[in-house]
């Protein structure tokens, strides 16, 4: 037998990539750009660095203006007068006489209870007046006739004595029958409850068809309340400083202090008003004393309960320097305006702040008229940096939103009118 014969399969044979050869155009370009850049750093190398521009700040000096200072507080509104209504005799609810919510006058009936016991026990007592006074009438007929009879000797010194004494027992029996028949009249004239007070009255606590106790005070049912609303009161606590402040003025004379509150929602003090009263201490645990104004509220707006924000004038009109809030800067925890001294340079001086009157700071020391303010730019400045000035203007801005950097005693201005 012939053995197998085996086929070797060719060899695949596989063949490098040519290498190209890089374009004449990109290595001329190469070379081009190296040689540029060599030239760029050899004509530079010897030349000095651009001097960057002097920063530019806005400056002004600070205005001289007359302001009055307040000081600030925030308190509540509480009704003048406030009265539990209560019934002064029991019965049953008949009539309700008002909605609830209404303002009511003085004297206007409220409720109206089942007078016909009131009524009955009234007649009662006359019934009992006009056997008193018939019984008055006999002992005084009595008396006359003994009198007449004296001088015969026909009746003892006792037996006029005690017809004396019926006379006077008859007497004090009427003017009782008299005090009965007041109070019983009283209770019908107390079976109509009436406001005790000018006001706005509560919603009813009592529907009619009910049984309401009578009597003197939390013993009768609550029928309704009146709150007192012209005037209003405004409650508020002071801290002891400016309780201080306020004594030392008026010791020196100073007028008293006009009151002024804005509402939560009000741009403008539009309420006025005077201090009524102030407590006779201060509070041990907070150290504030109670204060109270007095307003006038002839519509109504100003509902006990509402907070507002009161303002005191706590002094005379004051000459005060202002400058742009802006423009005071915080240099740890000191407040600091940025000053453009003789030779272009910034210097910081250390100032102290009075309130913001719109949009002006008050600056109460620290400043001088003839300072250069910056007022623009601070920002990209430091104190010692050389700087070009431009001159600016500034002026109050009534419509200036409070300022975020707070007085030191809680107070407020405004130009003096």
């Amino acid at each position: 037998m012939n053995a197998p014969t085996h086929i070797t399969p060719p060899e695949t044979v596989t063949e490098a990539p040519e290498k190209r050869p890089l374009p004449i155009r990109l290595i001329l370009g190469a070379a081009a750009v190296l040689i540029a850049a060599v030239g760029w750093f050899l004509f530079h190398r010897g030349q000095p660095a651009m001097a960057m521009p002097t920063p530019v700040v806005t400056v002004a000096s600070p205005i001289a203006r007359e302001v009055t200072e307040w000081d600030t507080y925030i308190g509540r509104f509480a009704a003048s007068q406030a009265v539990e209504v209560r019934p002064r005799v029991a019965g049953q609810i008949v009539a309700r006489h008002f909605r609830d919510g209404d303002t009511v006058r003085k004297g206007e009936p409220l409720f109206t209870i089942d007078p016909r016991p009131f009524t009955a026990a009234l007649a009662e007592a006359r019934a009992s007046a006009a056997s008193a006074r018939s019984t008055l009438a006999l002992a005084r007929a009595d008396l006359a006739r003994a009198d007449r009879l004296k001088g015969d000797e026909a009746l003892s010194t006792g037996e006029m004595d005690g017809l004396r004494a019926r006379v006077q027992a008859a007497e004090a029996g009427l003017a009782g029958a008299d005090a009965r028949i007041r109070a019983r009249a009283l209770d019908v004239e107390f079976s109509v409850v009436r406001a005790p007070i000018t006001g706005r009255v509560s919603d009813r606590r009592v529907d009619i068809g009910n049984l309401v106790a009578g009597g003197e005070g939390s013993a009768a049912t609550l029928l309704t309340t009146i709150n007192a609303l012209d005037p209003i009161y405004f409650s508020f606590d002071a801290s002891e400083a400016l309780f201080l402040k306020a004594q030392r003025s008026a010791q020196a004379g100073a007028p008293a202090p006009s009151v002024e509150v804005r509402l939560q929602d009000e741009p403008d003090y539009r309420w006025k008003g005077k201090i009524d009263f102030t407590d006779n201490g201060l509070d041990n645990r907070s150290g504030t004393i109670r204060g109270r104004a007095v307003l006038d509220n002839p519509k109504g707006f100003l509902t006990p309960g509402m907070f507002g924000n009161m303002r005191l004038a706590n002094a005379a009109k004051v000459r005060a320097l202002l400058v742009p809030d802006a423009a005071v800067q915080t240099d740890q925890a000191r407040k600091i305006l940025l000053i453009v001294a003789k030779d272009g340079t910034i210097a910081a001086k250390p100032v102290v702040l009075g309130p913001v009157v719109d949009g002006l700071r008050v600056i109460r020391s620290g400043a001088d008229l003839r300072d250069r303010v910056v007022i623009e730019g601070m920002q990209a400045v430091q104190p010692g940096a050389k700087v070009d000035v431009k001159p600016g203007t500034f002026a109050p801005d009534k419509e200036a939103a409070p300022a975020a950097i707070s007085a030191p005693a809680a107070a407020q201005a405004t130009f003096a009118r």
